[in-house]
């Protein structure tokens, strides 16, 4: 019998090195089964709304403002893989997400789906880029796009059911 690191140690490794797991197994469930992955990036997302509240209560606006993003980029990934976008094919080409491809996505749904993908993906880059990298904005600030971030959600839940 061969000596087998356990799975939690593998997974420990992977992430010191910077890899989310979560997103990497996802990923390789979208390649086999989109459906199914498409369904359990929703349930991300909600896990990421509620995060990202209880942040923004505790006044956390770095780690507010980064949750709020994932629940808009797992709901592009989700919608993408379930309506098989231009932009889904690009993933399985190029093997990830591209935050333009994100984009894109977000647009080709916008006009299929309607404008709360793009307004939801929109408030959520915004706040990836200054709540959490530029760290520029207040609680209050992150609060008033949380708010399109979870009509996002809410909207997108919809098609799932």
């Amino acid at each position: 019998m061969e000596n087998r690191m356990p799975l939690e140690e593998v997974i420990r490794k992977l992430e010191e090195k910077g890899v989310d797991v979560t997103e990497a197994l996802l990923d390789i469930l979208s390649r086999e089964d989109p459906e199914d992955s498409s369904k359990e990036r929703i349930s991300l997302a909600e896990k990421y709304m509620q995060e990202s509240k209880e942040y923004a209560e505790k006044g956390d606006v770095v780690q507010a403002s980064e949750k709020a993003y994932k629940v808009a980029e797992e709901v592009v990934k989700a919608l993408a893989e379930k309506f098989k976008t231009e932009e889904y094919e690009e993933f399985l080409k190029e093997g990830r997400w591209y935050t333009y491809l994100l984009g894109k996505a977000s647009k080709t749904l916008s006009k299929k789906l309607g404008y709360w993908v793009l307004d939801g993906w929109n408030a959520g880059y915004d706040l990836h880029v200054w709540g959490f990298h530029g760290r520029k904005y207040s609680v209050e600030d992150v609060k008033v796009s949380l708010k399109r971030i979870e009509e996002m959600l809410i909207e997108a839940k919809k098609l799932f059911t």
